[in-house]
């Protein structure tokens, strides 16, 4: 029971990290933010969603909870995100949206 909880509670906070960064990534891209006195707010919750991604799946792997094979794909385009950088613009939105199955795959092998 506790176990299942950890994990449940580690896939919730990557999803809500990657959610709430790509939710800012969109907002600044059709102009409703403007983050250009703040740059280090994507770039923060970029690592945030980095580090708790990493975690869920290190703590779905140590509890064999099948969250973490949904989850470890993420890490890809997560990778790609940091390399590529932002420009141009179309490729850093479709290489982020690539991470978007493996987290509502992990929420719901999370949620059983």
């Amino acid at each position: 029971m506790v176990h299942t909880l950890l994990v449940r509670t580690a896939v919730r906070t990557a999803t809500a990290a990657y959610t709430v960064n790509g939710a800012l990534g969109l907002s600044v891209a059709v102009g409703a933010v403007d983050t250009s006195t703040m740059r280090w707010l994507h770039h923060g919750l970029y690592i945030a969603t980095v580090t708790s991604t990493l975690l869920a799946i290190a703590t779905a792997t140590l509890r064999r909870d099948p969250s973490a094979l949904a989850l470890a794909p993420a890490v890809v385009p997560l990778f790609l995100l940091q390399h590529h950088g932002s420009r141009p613009l179309g490729r850093h939105a479709r290489t982020a949206v690539l991470a978007a199955p493996c987290y509502a795959g992990a929420l719901a092998l999370a949620r059983r």
